[in-house]
């Protein structure tokens, strides 16, 4: 591609340099840079790229995007300054792959809580009627069928492109993204096109990121206002909130609600531990999940595939026929009579609609044990929440490690701790090892029991020291059984 070409969509504030070279790939990562390539200087919360630049163009980068130039620009070497270059490697990441989000319908889902179980859920039901998509999401990318690890809820810009290059490729006409808040704020979305973008909810989480509530509502509602007029935007009513993200948008504005009058409004009729009977914008539908909260997204994946223009009789069909996303109120039925749920409800709000759910189903008719952590190196604040919310709605609270990562697992107990009175301390245990946490559990637990094991869900894995080691809490269950 000609470097002219690929600077298309920026805006540069100076160019140093001849545009009419030919450039052979797009790197932010200077180790990566091979001959031709343009190198993009990005700033991030612990690297600042511009300090690679040289590295970059030893290895034979032929052009360089920066925000702030060098002292001296080596001859033979084009630069371009831009305002922020982490919007411009998204840019220059649309163009290098030939804009593959406007060749495709692609939707959008943000929010704290449900982004994982949405996303997921409308490629599977896009799949069942009969299309071709590709999923992007925390727990596994998909192109069509073929499975693609996923390492970040939203990849970088360059890896994003990719993954919509090949759907595109592959005959793909819808794509569903979880749009995390990091991607919005580090604009790795940046030149995307959505014809959709759901909005779940917003409560407490990644402050050790965004250091405010505020800074945090912002980058969720900044996806919104850059929708366009040919997009939807669907919102939470039920969502204090929901109503700020639609403020300023041009997309078509819709809601969904439990409570409120809405464009998709779902009622509860009845619920068990192995599915609800829902009323959706007045038919009946039964489904195997559990919980408010399901049923919350469920209205979204209602929603969003109506206004993606499908007829509402035979999404409600589809709809009948999902399983829950691995790792979210995955239930596992014990040969002792007491039931496992696996959730990976790692935030105060996540945790109480969890234990709220299982609350409602049991009716005072068994006992609820809690197993939760927090993970290390993020938000200490929510730490004392998630135990008070642990140690209030269970019979038993047993505090344990999530994924440490380079801190003390004890520390982060102390932490937790912190959240409880002397008695609440007294009648809750404290085992920081997980796999220990999780047989003393099912040891306590009785037919009719349930035993909670929050916070990981769908990850086999725990970090500790920065190391990744083996850990699947289903799998540790099983070995209860």
């Amino acid at each position: 591609m000609i470097l002219k070409v690929a600077l298309e969509k920026i805006s540069p504030l100076d160019i140093i340099g001849n545009t009419e070279i030919e450039i052979s790939g797009v790197q932010s990562d200077s180790r990566k840079v091979v001959k031709g390539n343009i190198f993009v200087a990005t700033r991030g919360t612990n690297v600042d790229g511009h300090n690679y630049i040289t590295a970059a163009i030893e290895k034979g980068a032929a052009a360089i995007v920066c925000e702030t130039l060098p002292e001296s620009a080596q001859p033979g070497i084009t630069f371009i300054r831009v305002e922020n270059s982490l919007e411009a490697l998204g840019l220059l990441a649309c163009s290098w792959f030939a804009n593959p989000s406007e060749k495709l319908t692609l939707v959008g889902v943000t929010g704290t809580n449900g982004k994982t179980t949405i996303a997921t859920l409308l490629y599977q039901m896009f799949r069942q009627l009969g299309y071709k998509a590709g999923l992007l999401s925390t727990v596994r990318n998909y192109v069509v069928d073929e499975p693609v690890e996923a390492t970040h809820t939203t990849p970088d810009p360059l890896e994003l492109n990719g993954l919509l290059s090949k759907m595109v490729e592959a005959g793909c006409q819808y794509a569903f993204m979880e749009v995390s808040s990091h991607a919005i704020d580090q604009r790795r979305i940046a030149g995307l096109h959505f014809k959709g973008g759901i909005f779940t909810n917003i409560t407490r989480d990644h402050l050790d990121y965004h250091l405010t509530f505020e800074n945090y509502l912002k980058a969720k509602k900044r996806f919104f206002d850059d929708l366009t007029e040919d997009a939807f935007a669907l919102t939470n009513l039920d969502d204090k909130n929901g109503t700020v993200m639609l403020q300023n948008t041009k997309a078509k504005k819709y809601t969904y609600s439990l409570r409120s009058m809405a464009d998709f409004k779902t009622r509860i009729l009845e619920q068990g531990f192995d599915g609800m009977l829902l009323e959706m914008n007045g038919k009946q539908v039964h489904v195997s999940f559990v919980g408010k909260f399901n049923a919350s997204n469920l209205t979204a994946v209602f929603g969003a595939a109506v206004l993606l223009g499908e007829e509402e009789t035979e999404v409600l069909r589809i709809l009948s026929l999902l399983h829950p996303v691995s790792g979210r109120l995955e239930t596992l039925h014990a040969p002792a009579g007491y039931t496992v749920i696996v959730d990976y409800a790692h935030t105060p709000d996540a945790l109480n609609n969890v234990i709220s759910t299982i609350n409602q189903v049991l009716q005072n008719k068994g006992r609820l044990i809690t197993v939760v952590g927090c993970g290390g190196n993020r938000d200490k604040g929510k730490r004392p929440l998630m135990a008070k919310e642990a140690v209030s709605g269970s019979w038993k609270a047993i505090l344990t490690s999530d994924n440490p990562r380079f801190e003390d697992p004890m520390d982060i107990l102390n932490d937790m701790l912190a959240g409880l009175t002397d008695e609440e301390r007294k009648t809750s245990l404290v085992i920081p090892d997980r796999r220990q946490a999780i047989h003393t559990a099912c040891s306590l637990a009785q037919p009719g029991d349930v035993v909670l094991v929050a916070g990981k869900g769908h990850e086999d894995y725990q970090i500790i020291q920065g190391e990744k080691h083996h850990f699947d809490d289903r799998e540790v269950v099983k070995e209860c059984f």
